[in-house]
């Protein structure tokens, strides 16, 4: 997955930042997202749903609204109309760039957004929401309690998750004026839904009455438990993005080669972003991750680089005596493997040339399932030696390290 720091134009002149997360080969398709009011597109929501996509070969753009996050402006200037504008300047960005948007994604106001975006851009095939209000004005409320004297005064400072912002009264009018079930009951384009049933700022009888008012196809996922922000429970936004990405597959069109780049089929392919250790692996049509657990500052979405090494030596072992078994026509039933890495002194062990310093060992435990008979057993453990990977190991091994630019 690679992913790139960008910046473009805004519907009010400024320039707003992006970040595109795009898979190694051709892209399925692109899809754009809109996050929450006053949030960013670095909610670690978004990067997890982010991930999901860019696995099923879908690019995703997502943005900062203007005045939020890295982007220029001011947001006391902006409001809901001004939000789909920036969707609109930033659809137009992503023409130039990698291809105008297929998908629409929006988180909370956010899914609003894209509800009222859909109808002015022509490329949009689905629709995606998650916690999103049926209606915008369902805002204003929160926003007069925070700031009552915007009943009188023209601008007011709130507090919101902690933050200040400063906002208008043109902001809670351009809300109320929204009909967004106008828009929704003839959007015309697939439309799923996402809403947690315990949602505390955004209630799911909201989902209830954009799903009432939307046209088929239209579905619905319940994201029990699971907070608004989806960030109390990682596995809620990972969820949504498997999900998401398993359905809007069927409205998309194909990859013309779903390899991730033929030239590299003969390659294993790592990238990691620009920050944090998750690290994608392709390995030719195959994808899995690498990273470190959380005690070590990682995000614990993969198996660490020792683990991989572990688990290539217990793959090549199993499959090496399950060809030598069916050759030899025995009553192997299944293999387990369990291996295990560590680094000891080298006096500590009676096995090793080494008699300084610290060295690898591996201990590989065979588990064989059937009626073998003793002879047989001894055998399998000669012939798990021979294993390719084992062989690799205890050879002379070259790395050849150069760069390639970008």
């Amino acid at each position: 997955m690679f992913s790139t720091r960008l910046t473009f134009p805004g519907a009010q002149g400024d320039t707003l930042s992006a970040r595109l997360e795009r898979p190694v080969g051709p892209a399925r398709a692109a899809a754009l997202f809109a996050h929450c009011f006053t949030c960013s597109k670095d909610l670690k929501a978004i990067r997890r749903i982010s991930r999901s996509l860019v696995e099923e070969g879908i690019a995703v753009f997502a943005f900062d609204f203007t005045g939020l996050g890295e982007s220029e402006g001011s947001f006391a200037d902006t409001n809901f109309s001004s939000n789909i504008e920036d969707l609109e300047a930033a659809a137009r960005f992503m023409e130039s760039e990698i291809g105008a948007p297929a998908l629409l994604v929006g988180h909370s106001l956010g899914g609003a957004a894209v509800l009222a975006a859909a109808h002015r851009l022509e490329s949009v095939r689905a629709v995606a929401t998650i916690g999103a209000p049926s209606d915008p004005a369902h805002l204003v409320t929160t926003l007069e309690e925070a700031a009552p004297e915007l009943a009188t005064a023209s601008e007011a400072e709130i507090t919101l998750a902690g933050r200040p912002f400063r906002i208008k009264r043109q902001l809670l009018d351009d809300l109320k004026e929204q009909r967004l079930i106008e828009l929704v009951s003839t959007l015309g384009r697939p439309l799923m839904i996402f809403h947690s049933p315990v949602d505390e700022t955004v209630s799911v009888d909201h989902a209830a009455v954009l799903y009432q008012a939307a046209r088929h196809p239209k579905s619905f996922v319940s994201l029990d438990t699971a907070d608004h922000l989806l960030l109390q429970k990682p596995e809620d936004a990972a969820f949504v993005g498997q999900v998401l990405a398993a359905w809007v597959k069927r409205y998309l069109p194909p990859l013309e080669d779903d390899a991730p780049h033929r030239d590299l089929l003969d390659a294993v392919v790592v990238e990691s972003g620009p920050s944090g250790y998750a690290t994608r692996i392709h390995a030719g049509r195959h994808h899995l991750w690498a990273d470190e657990p959380v005690a070590v500052g990682g995000t614990d979405t993969g198996p660490n680089p020792y683990d991989l090494l572990l688990s290539a030596l217990g793959a090549c072992t199993t499959i090496t005596l399950r060809m030598y078994a069916d050759r030899k026509q025995w009553p192997l039933e299944g293999i387990r493997a369990t291996l295990r890495h560590q680094k000891v002194h080298a006096r500590d062990c009676e096995d090793c040339e080494s008699e300084t310093g610290y060295v690898d060992r591996i201990d590989r435990e065979l588990t064989f399932l059937g009626p073998l008979d003793e002879a047989q057993r001894k055998r399998l453990l000669e012939i798990a030696d021979k294993c390719p990977v084992h062989k690799t190991l205890h050879s002379e091994v070259v790395v050849d390290t150069r760069e390639e630019r970008a």
